[in-house]
């Protein structure tokens, strides 16, 4: 009997080592179809356990990619702002110059969708996880396929904006450079101020308002989880770059353009944030810049402004 229990005590020790997980892996994400569209521009369509569907991806390889096939490279993220549809993802490439002005830029670009209100977050109702898709699955898959590197930076407008100081804010190290254009950093800025206005985004693209972080007040924690000025004392080791303006017509718009109210509370939310930063003793490069909308241009503009600060956190010549 002793034998006979021996011999099953070992084979189940065995079969712990050697057996099959039980359940299926997670946090996976899975490339379906890749298109070269430029010598250096690759869209990418990506199944996402995260996301339960797939989404667009697109890439800007950098210079030498083929020169050094064996190289890993540094990586930047660039976020899109909301209320683009499925297509966020090509905002960059298709309004702005990213492309020709990083010819010679030796990093790999990442433009990943971030959903049309997205937020760049675990949803509190738990239908969907941008925050995993990005950070664990796209990740690996980038370093897998296309040799992404350790050093990283993000960049983005508008709700990329958040997604930029919130991501580092909630991964310190993970990124060593954020930027913020027209950003939303700060969610419960002035109240119902702002909180009506995400809900808002939330409901005309046909969510309930409750869906991405909770009730404002009920679910404040976790608002707060999310909100790069409740967070920014974990900002304190990533080099940061803050821009807005103010909502007046600038030198960017249109002869005749009015005002815009968005622009003029995240530029509002920036300088209390920039205020913020610097209490807590964190270095910030800010450009508030007064007069200008929230539209492209001035994100382009930005962009070109931040990139040697961007390149230089991680390692890349420009």
């Amino acid at each position: 009997m002793r034998f006979k229990a021996l011999l099953l005590a070992l084979t189940l020790l065995l079969s712990g080592f050697f057996a099959t997980p039980a359940v299926a892996a997670q946090d996976k994400a899975t490339i379906v179809s890749r298109q070269q569209l430029t010598e250096r521009l690759v869209e990418l369509r990506v199944h996402s356990d995260a996301l339960h569907r797939e989404v667009g991806v697109r890439l800007l390889l950098p210079k030498d990619w083929a020169k050094f096939p064996h190289r890993d490279w540094p990586t930047l993220y660039l976020l899109h702002g909301c209320c683009d549809g499925d297509t966020g993802y090509r905002s960059w490439t298709d309004k702005t110059d990213v492309a020709a002005f990083t010819a010679n830029t030796n990093a790999l670009i990442v433009m990943p969708e971030g959903g049309t209100v997205g937020f760049y977050s675990k949803w509190y109702d738990r239908s969907v996880d941008w925050e995993t898709f990005h950070l664990t699955e796209l990740r690996r898959l980038l370093q897998k396929e296309f040799r992404s590197g350790g050093q990283r930076a993000v960049a983005g407008l508008s709700m990329g904006g958040f997604g930029a100081f919130s991501y580092a804010a909630r991964h310190p190290g993970f990124f060593q450079a954020a930027a913020s254009y027209s950003g939303v950093v700060d969610t419960t800025y002035g109240g119902s101020l702002t909180t009506d206005v995400l809900q808002n985004f939330l409901t005309g693209a046909g969510f309930d308002k409750n869906a991405l972080w909770g009730d404002p007040i009920a679910q404040a924690d976790v608002w707060a989880k999310y909100n790069p000025y409740d967070q920014a004392r974990r900002l304190r080791d990533t080099q940061l770059f803050l821009a807005s303006g103010n909502g007046q017509p600038g030198p960017l718009d249109p002869p005749g353009a009015g005002p815009d109210q968005l622009e003029q509370v995240l530029g509002a939310q920036a300088a209390e944030m920039t205020e913020r930063l610097h209490r807590l003793g964190i270095r910030v490069t800010t450009d508030l810049y007064g007069p200008g909308t929230h539209t492209w241009p001035y994100w382009e503009r930005e962009l070109h402004k931040s990139f040697p600060m961007l390149m230089r956190s991680i390692g890349v010549a420009f």
